[in-house]
């Protein structure tokens, strides 16, 4: 999308501009590169040498230089509410993909991982934390049954997703941060269950966006590094 269509980024302030940029301002940027990497706006040169410099900046203003003449280098607007996103998902098998125990131990799935349609977590006594910031989304809709008993579930998703959440506690919390993607077509959370005198938490992990772009990214690289031998 055109940075000319959006009038409300070049009337930015010069304060906001001179913020300190955060770890998450780094990591959207980062983000932004690596898209344009993949799709061929970028040379594997430009993108390290700008990469280099986004580690480097100190302000958000240093950082939208990186990004300016790319169709996407602009802020993400607030997340506007979606109506024709489903509020529960569609009917899913009722066996699980995979399990997530943690009985007075922790479990933990984090990384680049492929997320099943079904999870379920069980934490007695416990601690599990299910981290999909860079996990790699197969299907639009994924449920996660939590049960906390005396333990501690911790979800994090990335904030291009949509996340929903019914359950509740027993002299306990559970607590979902309901967030509405601006793509219709992104991957959708629920998270449902219940917390006896434990915690379920929800929440999007600010900065990390779905990183299915990265195997373009490296096939990219590859390609660079192959015409570079080839001469």
């Amino acid at each position: 999308m055109d940075l000319h269509k959006h009038p409300q980024q070049q009337d930015r302030t010069p304060q906001a501009a001179e913020l300190r940029a955060s770890d998450a301002d780094r990591d959207r940027i980062a983000d932004l590169l690596r898209e344009a990497l993949a799709e061929g706006r970028l040379t594997p040169d430009e993108h390290a040498e700008r990469v280099e410099g986004v580690l480097a900046a100190k302000t958000v203003g240093e950082l939208e230089v990186f990004v300016r003449d790319l169709p996407a280098g602009r802020q993400p607007r607030p997340h506007a509410p979606a109506p024709n996103r489903p509020m529960m998902p569609v009917p899913l098998p009722p066996d699980p993909d995979d399990n997530v125990v943690a009985v007075f131990s922790a479990a933990v799935r984090k990384g680049r991982w492929r997320v099943g349609r079904r999870i379920h977590v069980y934490a007695v006594f416990g601690n599990v934390e299910i981290d999909l910031s860079e996990a790699l989304f197969n299907h639009q809709q994924v449920v996660i049954k939590a049960y906390s008993v005396f333990g501690n579930v911790e979800v994090r998703v990335p904030e291009n997703v949509s996340l929903r959440g019914t359950g509740g506690g027993v002299l306990g919390n559970f607590e979902v941060a309901s967030l509405d993607a601006e793509d219709p077509q992104a991957p959708a959370v629920y998270v449902d269950g219940w917390a006896v005198l434990g915690n379920i938490e929800a929440r999007p992990k600010r900065g990390k966006l779905v990183a299915d772009i990265m195997d373009r990214v490296q096939r990219s690289v590859d390609r660079g590094l192959r015409g570079r031998t080839d001469r």
